[in-house]
């Protein structure tokens, strides 16, 4: 059992070719039969078939579609059809060398008196491919294939994070195929047979690969994936402080793992991003889960509640059992205060709040471990956040994201402004001194109005035809800039600023207690 396309069929068939064994195969919903008992008859075809010419092998693809769980089956003949799969498997009759291996993508809605010994003895989990697996996947598929000296496949298996075989496969004939187009023009199709130096000369190059990696979806990921962003560290100006102690928390583990564990040193769980709005928090997470170089599975915090009991509590369920079947995973909870409240208080969602939290509280640290994922968080209200939330093994580690002094405003107005085609009176450094509290954000508007005063003087003043061809003469002019800065105003005021600064000290004599002071939450 294992996720789709991660080979389950092909196993089986290769186990049936290597043995030289009789092979017969059981595709689950071609037995099925509006006729009554024609469906079991069908089923013990097979099996005196595969007794005949033992040692033989009964294959059973997709088992779940002919063997539900029968207390939560409608109709009648899945449940005839499961005892008839029962007693043929373990009846009285002694069925010799006959082996039955089933696949299935769904192995918990399997009726559970097929899962025991005697029956399905053997349950194989094939999982998801590591680095290693899809570097050997890769060189499966591209064996017989012309490819150009160097193309690095070690490179490929290492950024086509959850991507199964059938994925890989998808993209080496995608490669293939784009090689192919280039070559398409040449080929004469009246002729009977094609040019045997233009058949030597096609080959697959490194352009290939990389435009049929853009068009594949990795499926091991498909309901909950969001592309690891293409945010770099480079992109986030100033917050050197921030940037060091999350690359700490989250880079040093998966990138050192023999220092961690020869210092017998468990990485932190969780990283709690807070600060006020605009400030970048969601940017460093996604230049994190780049840089970390691992599957980042992002969850905006109220698309996750359900008007159903229970639905809520099985969204985040499944968020971390994705996260742990294709590890290393970071998970991003925006604003996590809208799904994980103080508990406690009277809220009219009929307790579904509380029991996210609960079940929040139980994946981050229950009885089962999470390996290789971190789970990040951003909140501009830390202090609506549970308690229990905010312990360590849990969000453990809680970062301020604070509002950019003059030097950081400075290296957020170098990022913004890379590209702009600025005139050689701006004076970066004046601007900067006249931002006080702005956040990234307010920084990112100020060179946005900048350039767009820019923009619209110079369309004004030229005729649409000739807009293009004179377009490289434009520059952003300090006036532009003074024009922004009596436009875009600071959205963090001295206020704001010291409430959060306030929770930070509150959040640090919470982490670190003095002799006399019991350990306690951070907010009461």
């Amino acid at each position: 059992h294992g996720p789709p396309g991660t080979g389950k069929t092909l196993i089986a068939k290769a186990v049936a070719n290597e043995i030289d064994a009789h092979f017969e195969t059981i595709s689950g919903p071609e037995i099925m039969s509006k006729y009554y008992g024609e469906s079991e008859e069908k089923l013990r075809e097979v099996f005196d078939e595969a007794e005949e010419n033992a040692p033989a092998i009964v294959f059973v693809d997709e088992l779940d579609s002919i063997a539900p769980k029968r207390g939560e089956t409608q109709g009648d003949v899945e449940r005839r059809v499961v005892a008839q799969l029962l007693s043929l498997m373990d009846g009285l009759e002694d069925r010799g060398d006959v082996t039955v291996i089933a696949a299935t993508n769904r192995v918990d809605a399997i009726d559970p008196a097929l899962r025991r010994g005697g029956r399905f003895d053997r349950e194989i989990e094939i999982g998801v491919p590591d680095q290693d697996g899809r570097k050997e996947i890769l060189q499966v598929h591209t064996r017989g294939m012309p490819l150009v000296e160097d193309i690095d496949l070690d490179d490929y298996a290492e950024s086509t994070h959850g991507f199964v075989g059938a994925d890989i496969e998808s993209l080496a004939k995608e490669a293939a195929m784009n090689a192919l187009r280039r070559v398409r023009p040449d080929i004469d199709l009246e002729s009977d047979e094609i040019d045997a130096e233009l058949l030597e000369s096609i080959s697959i190059t490194e352009a290939d690969f990389k435009r049929a990696l853009n068009g594949i979806e990795p499926s091991a990921l498909r309901e909950v994936f969001v592309e690891v962003p293409d945010t770099t560290w480079a992109d986030v100006g100033g917050l050197t402080d921030t940037k060091e102690r999350l690359r700490e928390t989250i880079q040093w583990p998966l990138d050192y793992p023999d220092v961690f564990s020869e210092m017998d040193l468990q990485s932190a769980k969780g990283v709690l991003l807070y600060g006020p709005p605009g400030t970048g928090k969601t940017l460093l997470a996604k230049a994190v889960a780049n840089e970390a170089n691992s599957n980042f599975i992002s969850v905006k915090g109220p698309e996750l509640l359900n008007k159903y009991v229970g639905e809520s509590e099985k969204g985040v369920r499944e968020v971390f059992e994705k996260a742990r079947s294709n590890a290393p995973t970071v998970v991003f909870f925006d604003e996590i205060d809208a799904i994980a409240g103080q508990r406690g208080r009277a809220t009219s969602d009929s307790g579904v709040g509380e029991r996210v939290v609960s079940q929040l509280l139980t994946e981050l640290d229950g009885i089962e471990a999470l390996e290789d994922v971190v789970v990040v968080a951003t909140s501009n209200r830390p202090d609506l956040i549970d308690d229990a939330l905010l312990r360590p093994g849990r969000l453990d580690r809680h970062i301020h994201v604070p509002v950019p002094d003059a030097d950081a405003r400075r290296a957020i107005l170098d990022v913004h402004t890379r590209d702009k085609p600025l005139a050689d009176d701006v004076d970066l450094d004046a601007v900067a001194q006249r931002m006080d509290g702005f956040v990234g954000a307010d920084v990112e508007a100020l060179v946005r109005e900048a350039t767009m005063n820019a923009t619209r003087e110079f369309i004004n003043s030229v005729d649409p035809a000739d807009a293009s061809d004179s377009v490289g003469n434009v520059r952003v002019t300090m006036a532009h800039f003074e024009a922004a800065l009596g436009e875009v105003t600071a959205s963090v005021d001295a206020d704001v600023k010291e409430n959060y600064e306030e929770i930070e000290q509150r959040f640090n004599t919470a982490d670190t207690p003095t002799d006399d002071e019991p350990a306690s939450g951070a907010f009461h």
